[in-house]
């Protein structure tokens, strides 16, 4: 058959961003598609409007970059760009998984890593982050099936993942919120259940109302049955309907990163007014302080909020940065948290290690607990440490006693180790 092509004079660009679709009427049946410059046909941002006996109306445009779930303005970027974020964006996230699983496997199975609730927080993160990218990477090749029922599946999980993942981070938000500056006058029953029941619930809910009430929002960018390579970057299962997305996805992160960005701001205020009433012996550096404020950025996910800069001239940068560090978010988690951590670190060489590299059993408190005068001891779980909030019912002459001896020897109470210290 013939091929049905336009062309733009003098022309310095791509043709893009058009108001209006560009309509094709084709005098016979046929299946909309354009040349994809590798010799091949596909119908990446082309599809059938109308059809009859005689004719075929096709609808043409530029579909968004999926490998940026969070890409707000939602226009096209040139092909060369898309690649390279597409195989970015793989990379990042197969690494991520990878580093994940240990994270998970590894305050699984080591249960006095997980006595506290920062951990217990940093675990169902971990959990929801590494199903994100799972599911993030097998998009692609369960969109090539072709099977609409089944790309609508996989779009809600990616969404309820996409969404339990921003939860937990600002669950861990609120934890810290509580650690650093309502120490002793929070008392929460239940206190990971009901965090639980928030950080899986609330995106079951929101997917669930978004099926309940247009389950056609989910979808597929295009609908071919060509094999599924890099190059083919349109086949994915995601939120297609503007609307659904601006109000599901995009307003919802926007709430977590702005209540996250506010936490972290006060508790950099906090700690800093904490570095001030130290000593000057007992200051930690800078580095270890930079270190902290790294680790607390990627944890409470503050690196996502670069996708409502790319915009304009800006956006293909922003685009590269905002898939470089949030696909690798995992693997930083677990650098921070597992690798640079000293309880994780001597746990991994009780259990994993062998010969000269093994410790021996040894008594956590022992080592890392300040000195209590035995006459008064305090248990590990209610020792009123920055690193967690223990759901403690203590009067109020309990806690007078604990901040008088505080006090008077100058704990490290004052200042956390933020290292090891912070929540999470």
């Amino acid at each position: 058959t013939y091929v049905v092509s336009a062309s733009v004079t003098n022309a310095t660009g791509r043709i893009e961003n058009l108001k209006e679709y560009v309509a094709v009427t084709l005098g016979w049946v046929c299946a909309c598609s354009i040349l994809d410059g590798y010799g091949g046909w596909n119908q990446k941002g082309c599809w059938t409007y109308n059809s009859s006996n005689d004719y075929t109306t096709c609808l043409c445009d530029h579909m968004t970059h999926f490998g940026v779930l969070l890409d707000v303005s939602r226009t096209p970027i040139d092909e060369k760009n898309e690649r390279i974020l597409t195989l970015i964006t793989y990379m990042g996230c197969g690494v991520s998984s990878c580093f994940l699983g240990i994270t998970v496997l590894t305050y699984t199975l080591l249960e006095k890593l997980r006595r506290d609730y920062p951990s217990k927080i940093l675990l169902n993160l971990s959990l929801a982050l590494l199903g994100l990218n799972l599911v993030f990477l097998l998009n692609s090749w369960i969109s090539s099936f072709g099977i609409h029922g089944l790309c609508i599946a996989v779009a809600v999980t990616l969404h309820y993942f996409l969404l339990t993942s921003f939860t937990w981070m600002g669950l861990g938000a609120v934890n810290m919120y509580f650690a650093l500056v309502k120490v002793f006058n929070v008392y929460v029953p239940s206190y990971i259940l009901k965090f639980c029941l928030l950080g899986w619930g609330i995106p079951l809910i929101i997917c669930g109302l978004v099926v309940a009430i247009k389950r056609d929002a989910y979808g597929m960018n295009t609908m071919s049955d060509s094999q599924i390579t890099l190059d083919d970057s349109e086949m994915f299962c995601w939120v297609q309907n503007d609307v659904v997305f601006y109000v599901s996805v995009v307003s919802y992160i926007a709430f977590i990163l702005l209540c996250n960005g506010s936490i972290f701001l006060v508790v950099l205020i906090q700690i800093r007014n904490m570095q001030v009433n130290q000593p000057a012996g007992t200051r930690s550096g800078i580095l270890k302080d930079l270190r902290a404020v790294v680790s607390l950025t990627f944890l409470l996910g503050l690196t996502w909020s670069v996708a409502f800069l790319a915009w304009g001239p800006v956006k293909v940068f922003f685009l590269y940065l905002f898939s470089i560090l949030n696909s690798l978010q995992g693997f930083f988690i677990f650098v921070f948290h597992c690798l640079m951590k000293e309880n994780v670190c001597k746990q991994w060489r009780i259990h994993l290690c062998c010969g000269a590299f093994k410790l021996q059993e040894y008594s956590e408190w022992s080592q890392t607990a300040t000195v209590v005068p035995k006459h008064k001891p305090n248990p590990p779980n209610t020792f009123p440490f920055m690193a967690s909030v223990r759901s403690i019912k203590s009067n109020s002459t309990q806690s007078s006693t604990v901040s008088s001896e505080s006090s008077q020897r100058q704990m490290t109470i004052t200042r956390p180790d933020l290292g090891k210290t912070l929540p999470i």
